[in-house]
């Protein structure tokens, strides 16, 4: 290898400093304009071309000369040689004042970009951090703002687009109150050193919004790099991780403080019962979102001593669900179950404080008889497309689903189909079909009252959202040709896809992204309220129905107090009634007189 020259040097020296960013430019034409004024006082001073003027008056006009790139007057009594030489000074001058005036004006670019993109530090307190922003996705932000209610409220989101683009988006699309602030921030959300840019130190709690698992756990990882230094607070870290063998490892999760829900077992419960219940993810909505009524866990005054029937019967604007007692939620308590002092009480109520406890003259608690109910009519189900998650929706039908027709199914999986529909006496019949055919699709529908349609899990997101869109309207374009009855639950991937084919119709959509949004949401503002969740969409326990008021022999006029007391008899909670037109009525007052009648349906809780 050839020594390197002094060009060469010279070259890897100046591309060096060039590479340092503007100060370091600065300063190079600064050394150089000193340089330039020493030479140039040097050679007037050697030929002496100064005449009469001293060093120090022909450096001070060199340096004025060059700095303000300013031609000198002639003057009689100088040289020829000094006004030539002061001369080359000003057009010196002019490339310095040039190059420094491209220095300042690149530097200033740099700033502003830096600006637009977000790179300062957060230094609030107390607020909430999103990490990830995608456009079309706003269900978790607007909930964030309406649980902040009118206290004041920081939300910080990091998301990978520029600043500027996540803030048009949100105007756009979200109307923020005067009450809330959000900040929003360009960031790297798997590098811990760009999350620190969001005060994760200092904040209330941490969301990730609901993306692919894998992008989730290592955001999760580079979460945990950073709070696992913080010995001051506990950071709460709220995540959704849709598939069981990806979740974050327990032990980790608890050291770090992180809840981890799994929605693809939930979202799969959701579509089980929401496809024999028109109007069932209505209700899942209305509970885990802060519009109209949700759980809250209350400490409500004088409840202590009184059973929880009294408690059922005597609570007005709230309905009483369940007990948190020693950190465990009692979800749907014996009746004759005496509160403590210490207990807090979960209710579903349209905001915290607004439960209220009636005198006992007002409102007597009385215990019915328990009866059995009449079991609903057999029905049978057509499902599209195989997932991980049909088996649950397999094990989660309803009981008086008798039939089961799987159109396009993977032969892999077909035994332990075959067994799951076994085990609930469900016969299930295999179908290989074109979807887009028209003929064949009516030839698979026409007798059918309930409709699946199944995301395909290896596929894009947006990929599988217009395959499910396709589907979803070649089966409207035959509903309505052919006079059929059928209703539609639809698993979407992604908010923003189930935005372009919504309609009353129905068809009801259960949402990935959306109802995760909810989920982490509702968890953000009450951490606790994690194990009511998991059992209410878990595959155990108590979980949300929409019953026939006939099977129960509850049609015609009574008090809501009545209700409560006859419902909670026969095993279940009264949240609400859907009327025949499809519309909800949440939390009725406690002694108001409502008719149902045999076409409504009791929207309840409790245990099948």
């Amino acid at each position: 290898m050839n020594k390197p020259s002094f060009k060469d040097r010279f070259r890897y020296w100046f591309d060096n400093r060039m590479s340092k960013g503007s100060i370091e430019l600065i300063r190079i034409l600064l050394i150089f304009t000193i340089l330039v004024i020493l030479f140039l006082t040097g050679i007037i001073l050697i030929f002496k071309l100064n005449g009469e003027t001293g060093a120090v008056g022909v450096i001070w006009q060199s340096l004025a000369t060059i700095i303000n790139a300013w031609m000198p007057d002639y003057d009689s009594e100088m040289s020829l040689g000094y006004l030539v030489i002061l001369a080359f000074a000003a057009f010196i001058g002019l490339l310095v004042t040039s190059v420094l005036i491209g220095i300042i004006t690149s530097a200033m670019e740099e700033k502003i970009m830096n600006l637009r993109k977000g790179n300062s530090p957060i230094i609030e307190e107390g607020h909430i951090i999103v990490l990830g922003f995608y456009p079309g996705e706003y269900t978790l932000i607007r909930q964030l703002i309406l649980a902040s209610g009118k206290r004041p409220c920081t939300i910080v989101i990091g998301g990978e687009l520029d600043r500027d683009e996540i803030e048009q988006y949100i105007l756009d699309n979200i109307e923020k109150p005067k009450n809330v602030k959000i900040i929003c921030r360009t960031i790297d959300m798997f590098d811990p050193v760009s999350i620190e840019k969001l005060s994760p130190q200092t904040c209330h709690t941490m969301i990730i919004s609901p993306t692919d698992d894998n992008s989730t756990i290592k955001t999760l990882l580079a979460v945990s790099a950073i709070i696992q230094n913080v010995v001051k607070r506990k950071i709460r870290v709220n995540a959704i991780i849709s598939k069981e063998e990806k979740r974050f490892p327990p032990m980790m999760a608890r050291k770090h403080n992180v809840i981890t829900l799994q929605t693809n077992e939930t979202l799969a419960k959701i579509i089980a019962h929401s496809c024999t219940q028109t109007g069932l993810s209505e209700v899942f909505r209305e509970i885990f979102n802060f519009e109209g009524s949700e759980l809250y866990l209350i400490d409500l005054q004088g409840k202590e001593g009184l059973s929880f029937i009294e408690l059922m019967s005597r609570v007005n604007c709230a309905i009483p669900i369940g007990i948190y007692r020693e950190h465990n939620i009692i979800i749907r308590p014996d009746p004759e179950e005496v509160i403590k002092a210490t207990d807090k009480l979960l209710v579903f109520a349209e905001e915290k404080d607004s439960a209220i406890l009636t005198s006992a003259e007002e409102h007597q608690s009385r215990i019915y008889q328990s009866k059995k109910v009449d079991a609903e009519k057999d029905t049978k189900i057509l499902v599209f497309g195989q997932n991980s998650s049909l088996k649950t929706v397999l094990q989660e039908l309803p009981e008086n689903v008798r039939e089961v027709i799987l159109v396009n199914y993977d032969d892999s999986q077909t035994e332990k189909i075959r067994k799951i529909c076994e085990s609930r006496q469900i016969i299930l019949t295999l179908s290989q079909g074109n979807t887009r055919d028209e003929m064949e699709l009516l030839h698979l529908a026409r007798n059918i009252e309930h409709i699946i349609v199944l995301s395909d899990y290896d596929k894009e997101e947006d990929d599988a959202d217009m395959d499910t869109t396709f589907l979803l309207l070649n089966l409207r374009e035959l509903r309505m040709k052919y006079h059929l009855r059928f209703n539609i639950t639809a698993e979407m991937r992604r908010e923003k896809n189930q935005n372009l084919v919504t309609d009353d119709d129905h068809t009801d959509f259960v949402v990935a992204s959306n109802m995760g949004s909810l989920f982490l949401a509702q968890l953000a503002e009450s951490p606790a309220l994690i194990e009511a969740f998991r059992e209410i969409l878990s595959n155990e326990g108590n979980e949300i129905y929409m019953k026939s008021p006939k099977n129960m022999s509850l049609t015609g006029f009574y008090s809501v107090c009545e209700i409560r007391q006859r419902l909670y008899a026969l095993g279940y909670i009264f949240l609400g009634y859907m009327k025949s037109d499809n519309t909800y009525q949440f939390n009725p007052p406690l002694d108001a007189n409502i008719e149902i009648k045999g076409s409504d349906k009791l929207i309840v809780l409790g245990e099948e």
